[in-house]
């Protein structure tokens, strides 16, 4: 059954431009009437916003940073007209952030998870593989919803990139965060380990340099999906 929400008053698209009415039909938005009568009508002024899906509010170049700083941090997203930011991480608890009404609304997903001294000092909780499930199931009862992998980083061993974590123990701590309510979305470049995230049933893939039409093995149907090219 369609779900159709009326916005029945006076919404605002740009400076000089206005449109009276505004719908949802199963959540998407539209100008045009439905033909069917709405199931909910709200009534108000609807000013739209952006959405900044990939943020760091109260992070730094050295990691944490001061509660004056976070707030500049979210006041330059707010002022470019983002009104929901949904964390990728950091280390500042910005949990004061969603108490504020002047700024934009918080989705956080706590710090990032990388593997021992594998990605930018000061920025991750830093695990070895038997300790990863662990760590994840922590952040994800700290976040809202999200927990943030750091999937491949410089090793110097291998000349280039390598996966931060064994494939398996993707797979284990994908799950630990499902059972936890929550969802995963990880830093990823290199190739194998974007197939390495798909397979362990992550949500999300931040970046995904080396994602392609041939890079993801397997099904033909399999999409890599990503939340930033």
């Amino acid at each position: 059954m369609t779900s159709i929400i009326e916005f029945s008053g006076t919404v605002l698209t740009g400076p000089h431009t206005e449109h009276h009415g505004l719908w949802s039909v199963d959540g998407l938005l539209t100008f045009r009437r439905p033909a069917a009568a709405p199931d909910l009508v709200l009534d108000g002024w609807v000013i739209p916003g952006l959405v900044d899906a990939h943020c760091h509010i109260g992070l730094g170049p050295g990691g944490d940073v001061p509660e004056e700083l976070a707030e500049e941090q979210a006041i330059t997203d707010r002022d470019a007209g983002t009104l929901l930011v949904r964390d990728a991480g950091a280390v500042h608890d910005t949990r004061w952030i969603q108490q504020r009404a002047d700024l934009p609304r918080l989705i956080r997903a706590g710090r990032h998870i990388a593997r021992t001294r594998r990605y930018l000092r000061g920025f991750a909780v830093e695990v070895e593989p038997e300790d990863l499930v662990e760590a994840v199931r922590k952040q994800a009862r700290a976040g809202d919803g999200w927990v943030k992998l750091v999937g491949d980083w410089i090793d110097r061993d291998a000349g280039d990139l390598a996966a931060s974590f064994p494939a398996r123990t993707l797979k284990d701590a994908v799950q630990a965060a499902h059972d936890e309510g929550a969802r995963v979305t990880a830093h990823c470049f290199a190739e194998d380990t974007l197939d390495d995230m798909l397979d362990a049933g992550i949500d999300c893939i931040e970046h995904a340099t080396a994602c392609s039409r041939g890079t993801c093995r397997g099904s033909p149907n399999r999409e890599c999906r990503s939340s930033r090219h």
